[in-house]
């Protein structure tokens, strides 16, 4: 990342603004990335050394929050690390607000922004739309009629060269701790090349039919 502006607002600014809400209601929350507070990377190190995908995250995702702590309430990412790093079991609990890298990839040094995608769809046969299927009587296919359009969505986008994609593709790759359908067998999403993404280039890698389908295939 060429402009040293740039690396002070993705790498050593500590707070931030979250968007939640509707694309008609816009609501926003102030966040305390904390990557250099005590603990958080000892914290950090502890996670890419244990967490492995499909297994042991970070935080518990969960819409009953009797027996944990409401994500609501939850106003930065220090305390989510540190009792991570301490019982070493997931947090409880957590949306996709608060499942994002932020905090350990500029804490790691990484340029990282956060991402609020509204009229967010889960596409889950490829299709690269939402669909809704009716049989002949005009009566909805339940069966196949699972994708869905969220109110929003919360990703990460994280600075990167791709050496692994023909040139063009640097820069900002969208990065998911949410993932919603499996890539290549495992629950996970990105690094996906945000330019690829606005080209419509849905055949380069990682993931971005997906998110291609989140931010422009609703139907």
């Amino acid at each position: 990342m060429e402009k040293t502006s740039d690396l002070n607002e993705y790498v050593l600014n500590e707070t931030g603004r979250i968007f939640y809400g509707t694309e008609d209601q816009i609501a926003e929350r102030s966040w305390n990335y904390g990557q250099f507070d005590a603990g958080v990377l000892e914290a950090c190190l502890y996670i890419l050394d244990v967490n492995s995908l499909d297994d042991n995250g970070v935080l518990v995702g969960n819409w009953n929050y009797a027996q944990g702590t409401n994500p609501s309430a939850w106003a930065g990412s220090v305390d989510i690390l540190r009792a991570y790093h301490r019982g070493g079991a997931p947090v409880r609990f957590g949306q996709s607000v608060l499942y994002q890298f932020d905090p350990m990839l500029r804490c790691l040094g990484l340029p990282t922004r956060t991402v609020t995608n509204y009229n967010s769809a889960h596409d889950t046969d490829v299709s690269l739309t939402t669909d809704i299927y009716f049989d002949e009587n005009m009566r909805p296919m339940e069966r196949l009629n699972t994708d869905s359009v969220w109110n929003f969505h919360v990703w990460n986008d994280c600075w990167m060269k791709r050496p692994d994609l023909p040139d063009g593709y640097d820069g900002w790759q969208v990065v998911d701790a949410t993932p919603q359908e499996t890539s290549s067998g495992l629950f996970c999403c990105g690094p996906c090349s945000v330019t690829a993404v606005k080209n419509g280039e849905v055949f380069l890698k990682y993931d971005t039919p997906f998110v291609f389908a989140e931010v422009g295939g609703v139907a």
